[in-house]
């Protein structure tokens, strides 16, 4: 069995980090400079309203699916516990026992210890490279 990295994909839209309150500033200087003589239009007000709500509810259907993969990276790796894997180091391939699991910053980190008695500490799921 083959695990692949499980890893959060970064939008590099600076719109998809505007919150309501950078959306009302906008909207509040917009008002302010109108000109009197046309002012805005309520159908494209309601537009504008109903596609910032739209993007509110885009980033919080995103922010549920990355809480999601990461409680599946978390249950994947506690099914590990017991198991030999075999992972990438800097010098080729290692071959242990998963014996402890850690959940700290990014995701979760496995201990294994290896043949010859060695321990390696903190080795991340997108390091495996098979389980047996």
């Amino acid at each position: 069995m083959t695990l692949g990295a499980i890893a959060p994909t970064t939008s590099g839209t600076s719109l998809s980090n505007m919150g309501l309150q950078d959306f009302m500033k906008i909207l509040l200087t917009q008002l302010t400079y109108q000109d009197p003589l046309k002012p805005m239009d309520n159908k494209e007000f309601m537009a504008q309203m109903a596609q910032f709500t739209a993007l509110e509810q885009s980033q919080r259907l995103n922010d549920r699916v990355q809480q999601l993969i990461e409680n599946q990276a978390a249950l994947q790796s506690v099914s590990l516990i017991g198991r030999s894997v075999e992972i990438s180091t800097g010098s080729g391939k290692a071959t242990g026992t998963v014996s402890a699991l850690s959940f700290q910053g990014a995701g979760p980190l496995l201990t294994l210890n290896v043949a010859g008695g060695g321990t390696l500490r903190d080795v991340g799921l997108d390091r495996i490279l098979s389980v047996r």
